[in-house]
């Protein structure tokens, strides 16, 4: 395998997924992100990492975020919104704090490819990233790449396409540079 050809079929994988992910699932996201007074994240692993990536980019646009488990973490209330990050929904951790939040009726998104999984009792809006995860479940989208990578991957370019969504509405995209005074600036 040489590099343009592995390359190019993750980039089309990409492509595909993003492609078939639905707009109005998307938009209703960006509906529930701009209402909410803070927006948490929570996830594991490399959902994680990619849910950080997202979390910074909307602090960038003026949003308030938190990753679930930071130091700095405030009270979660009723005007709020989790946002869950995990492929399958049945990942325990989680699946407990999308619990926790609902009890404190705080809305709760779940971005996955389950639409049948266990975290459905605690979703208000489910935004599903069309690929295979771990459980291997029917009529999954499969990947040439290793275990959930194409998820994980996806999921960081949905936040970077919300994200500019969000500036192109607001016609932030004019002046761009503004954005600057949100990006951390002790480096």
């Amino acid at each position: 395998m040489n590099y343009w050809e592995v390359s190019k079929d993750i980039i089309n994988e990409l492509g595909n997924t993003l492609g078939n992910t639905n707009r109005e699932e998307v938009e209703q996201l960006i509906a529930e992100i701009q209402k909410a007074e803070k927006v948490f994240f929570v996830g594991v692993g490399r959902v994680l990492l990619s849910l950080e990536a997202i979390a910074k980019r909307l602090a960038h646009l003026g949003i308030k975020t938190y990753i679930v488990g930071q130091i700095t973490e405030p009270a979660i209330t009723e005007r709020d919104l989790l946002i869950v990050g995990s492929g399958s929904g049945e990942t325990a951790f989680p699946l407990i704090i999308a619990k926790k939040a609902k009890q404190f009726k705080a809305t709760v998104a779940h971005i996955g490819a389950n639409s049948q999984s266990s975290m459905r009792e605690y979703t208000d809006l489910f935004i599903k990233i069309p690929v295979s995860t771990k459980l291997h479940l029917p009529g999954e989208i499969p990947s040439v790449q290793p275990m959930t990578s194409l998820f994980e991957q996806s999921l960081l370019l949905l936040g970077d396409t919300i994200a500019l969504m969000m500036i192109k509405e607001k016609d932030k995209d004019k002046d761009m540079h503004s954005l600057w005074q949100y990006h951390a600036n002790l480096e």
